[in-house]
Formats: structure tokens, sequence, C-alpha cells
């Protein structure tokens, strides 16, 4: 499973055309205690570079952006009762699952190596 990752610090794991989206650690710290995740539902069409929901922590909220277009195949339901499973472990408490519709459009994303410089960058 290769992992991407958008400037806006959103992750996309790829497995074939599927493809789990979460927010990454680096997010999850700087958002700090998250309190509810605002998802779209099943069956909906995202777009890459817009917003599909949003995530709200003590300290502020966030838009999500979708790394690439596609079509939710599944929501994380866990999320909805207990959203601080994103601190404990962002990278394996994805928010959406969707089925890709353009796979060319991961080439825009960052590698793990590209996102790691451009989180020291920010600090």
């Amino acid at each position: 499973m290769k992992i991407y990752y958008a400037p806006s610090h959103e992750y996309i794991k790829v497995d074939g055309n599927i493809g789990y989206i979460g927010i990454s650690d680096y997010a999850q710290k700087a958002l700090g205690n998250v309190v509810y995740v605002d998802m779209p539902e099943e069956g909906d069409e995202i777009a890459a570079g817009e917003d599909f929901g949003a995530i709200e922590s003590v300290k502020a909220a966030s838009d999500l952006i979708a790394p690439v277009s596609g079509t939710v195949v599944e929501v994380n339901e866990a999320l909805a009762d207990n959203p601080r499973l994103v601190n404990e472990d962002a990278m394996n408490n994805w928010i959406i699952k969707v089925e890709i519709s353009d796979p060319a459009e991961l080439d825009e994303l960052l590698d793990e190596e590209a996102y790691a410089k451009l989180c020291e960058a920010e600090h």
C-alpha cells in the first residue's frame, strides 16, 4: 500500500483503485484534541482540491481537502462515536474510503520524503 500526502495535510493510502483518506500525524498534533469529524455520506462524489468535510478540535476547526477525486464507498463510523481515535493513531484511523476516479491525480501529491520536508518548513 502506497501513501501519498496533500500539502493540506491529508494522506491517502492507496490499495488498487481504493484510497483511504485521513489526516496526517503532523496535522492531528497541530490540531490537538479532536472533538468532531464531519464526514460525507457513502455514495457522495468528492473532487480533488475541494473540501469533503471538516475536523474540529478544542483549538480549531479545519476543512478536510480531498487529495483525489472519487466516490465515497465507506465512512469511518467509529469516528462519529470516538473522534479522538484520530489523535491516538491518525495514520490507521482513516476518515473516508473512496474509489479513485482519476489515478493520475496521485502524481500531483507528495511522497513521504517530500511531505516531511514540507512539515519541517512549516515549523
